[in-house]
């Protein structure tokens, strides 16, 4: 079995979007949990109903400073890894931010875990390390893989990292590729950007590209169910998983759902070509059959995830 109930767990990342609900199931399964967080994108109310949970520690550090992680990672059993910068399109502007907060941080981790001899490691990779892939449904073993991003590539590095550090030091890893993950507590994407601006100018929306794009989405508590469902159904050294939906959805449709949630008839505009931004996958869908094969099932489809997830994000705003 992947998880130990007596395990103290470390989640990089607890205060953010997917962090915070790894943190929630971890500790409604009776696990304790350290979450480490900078607090740059992490928000204290994601996680602040846990802080008299005796269960529950919060210590705000950076991975950028490795004694910090190295004192964090003491007494650990097992690391969830979910901080990064999640922002795929800054890449362009800023060549140095994946680097630094994606594969140095990771490489800050995996030290302090070999120093205090933590053996097992889950990963949140990304569907972008694929690239612009010419075989869809995209299973595990594609390659070659050609990320497009600066975000992709960080988390190839990253994976390339870990099942290194894996085989050399007798480490654990589950490494997921996400598709597109959406709900509760969403602070960017594409939902998110489309409801900010519908705020701003109701009459109007803007959509990047030609509105074509096409991608699977995935609802963040089916994600982590998916997560703690492989970890303990699969046992190898290295077990790598896409996690993600059986369709895709345009991004025109997820305007139009936007629109309809919000009681809107906006005029759709377009900024044409057909990336919304320069290291944008236009089609992106992963194969899952590999999960599937161990019994797992989603239960909503990515129009269910993204209407789900505008419903939730508009009840904030009341």
């Amino acid at each position: 079995m992947g998880l130990i109930s007596s395990n103290t767990i470390l989640v990089t990342g607890g205060a953010g979007f997917i962090g915070s609900h790894v943190v929630d199931r971890l500790l409604a399964e009776d696990y304790r949990v350290i979450v480490f967080d900078n607090m740059k994108s992490g928000k204290m109310e994601f996680i602040s109903h846990h802080l008299n949970n005796p269960q529950f520690r919060l210590i705000k550090g950076d991975l950028l400073e490795p004694d910090q992680i190295l004192v964090a990672c003491k007494g650990v059993q097992q690391v969830f890894h979910l901080a990064a910068n999640p922002d795929v399109r800054i890449g362009a502007f800023n060549t140095s931010m994946h680097f630094e907060q994606n594969i140095v941080a990771t490489y800050n981790l995996l030290e302090a875990m070999r120093k205090q001899h933590v053996k097992k490691i889950v990963f949140t990779s990304s569907s972008t390390i694929y690239g612009e892939a010419n075989i869809i449904p995209t299973p595990e073993k594609y390659g070659p893989l050609i990320p497009i991003s600066m975000y992709g590539a960080s988390k190839l590095a990253c994976e390339a990292m870990i099942t290194a550090f894996c085989h050399t030091y007798d480490m654990k890893s589950w490494i997921f590729r996400f598709a597109n993950i959406i709900g509760d507590r969403s602070t960017h994407g594409i939902v998110v950007d489309f409801i900010n601006k519908l705020k701003r100018d109701p009459a109007h929306l803007e959509i990047l590209g030609d509105g074509k794009q096409s991608k699977s989405y995935l609802h963040v508590r089916e994600c982590v169910d998916a997560m703690m469902f492989i970890v303990n159904k699969s046992n190898e050294q290295v077990n790598i998983f896409n996690i993600g939906s059986q369709d895709i959805i345009s991004a025109t449709r997820i305007a139009e759902i936007v629109a309809e949630e919000m009681d809107l008839s906006p005029e759709f505009t377009y900024t044409g070509g057909t990336q919304g931004w320069k290291g944008d996958v236009p089609k992106m869908m992963l194969s899952i059959e590999k999960l599937e094969s161990l019994g797992w099932k989603n239960h909503m489809n990515s129009e269910d995830s993204v209407r789900s997830t505008v419903r939730s994000i508009l009840k904030n705003f009341e």
